[in-house]
């Protein structure tokens, strides 16, 4: 726990960090105006999960569950009804609200704790907390400083035997702006400032909705800038491996599950989006799962 906490201390941006929770928190309320009757949709059987995920984590019932950045809790309780004992963890103090509220609605058991990624990890290392699954999704490491300290975080609260499972969009794919047009740099060292969060969910035209929609909040503008940090596959890869993990599969795919981020984007199914017919396919999103067979370094 020493170690990781110095490095945090002279590696992590915690002064961006805390933009971004700002920033989450104010996005969040918009994002949830326009998911329905979340707690009923719940009630009725209801999942967020995409195939992919469920496919990586494989049979979860009777596991404990680490669900990192768990944003409101809908793909935590998801997780929970298949079984599994979930903890979720995130910046936002909104969206920690929000899901222990719809975890107490709908009936649904899960735990939710809001505090910065790295701060969480190394109080969970101090209290020898450990978990047989470790949880992200989409959209999620743009917002650390360090991912190395974050692969280290994942190892350290891994039980021997436990797997990660990751899935995200792909960085390839974010070279683009919305019009399809080369414009960001692959490798990017700097974090890059922004707006702040958008409301990426009605933008998403029911992408990120599997229950009713509501119109909600309408022309979103965050009063809070946010910082995004852009990490390649081969660094994501890299940071597992260095902290002990072992890489045990990866899958690309030519589609994003629920995000519409580009002009023309087309839903295949599933509430999957593709490409425009017209353009070649490129990698939209990726998988990958790390089990902890020996000591995290």
């Amino acid at each position: 726990m020493g170690h990781f906490l110095e490095a945090s201390e002279t590696r992590m941006r915690k002064d961006l960090h805390e933009a971004n929770r700002l920033s989450w928190n104010a996005a969040t309320v918009a994002h949830n105006s326009h998911k329905g009757d979340q707690a009923g949709f719940f009630r009725r059987g209801g999942s967020t999960l995409f195939p992919e995920e469920i496919d990586f984590l494989g049979d979860i019932a009777g596991l404990s569950l680490l669900h990192l950045q768990c944003n409101a809790g809908q793909d935590s309780l998801s997780l929970a009804r298949l079984g599994a004992d979930v903890t979720g963890v995130d910046i936002s103090d909104e969206a920690i609200a929000f899901a222990r509220r719809l975890s107490e609605e709908s009936g649904i058991p899960a735990r939710f704790e809001r505090e910065d990624l790295f701060t969480w990890f190394g109080k969970a290392a101090g209290d020898h907390r450990l978990f047989d699954r470790v949880f992200s999704s989409y959209g999620t490491i743009c917002w650390l400083s360090d991912l190395d300290l974050w692969a280290q975080g994942i190892a350290g609260v891994l039980k021997p035997g436990g797997r990660f499972v990751f899935m995200e969009f792909h960085p390839f794919a974010l070279v683009f702006n919305e019009q399809w047009q080369l414009h960001y740099d692959y490798f990017n060292d700097a974090a890059v400032e922004e707006s702040g969060v958008g409301d990426y969910v009605a933008g998403s035209d029911g992408g990120l909705m599997a229950g009713d929609h509501d119109t909600g909040v309408v022309d979103f503008r965050n009063p809070h800038r946010s910082y995004e940090f852009y990490w390649g596959i081969g660094e994501v890869v890299s940071a597992l491996v260095r902290a002990g993990l072992a890489i045990e599969r990866m899958a690309e795919f030519p589609y994003a599950n629920g995000w519409r981020g580009f002009e023309g984007m087309r839903d295949i199914g599933g509430r999957r989006m593709a490409q425009p017919k017209e353009m070649p396919r490129i990698p939209l999103m990726y998988g990958l799962s790390a089990a902890r067979h020996r000591e995290a370094v």
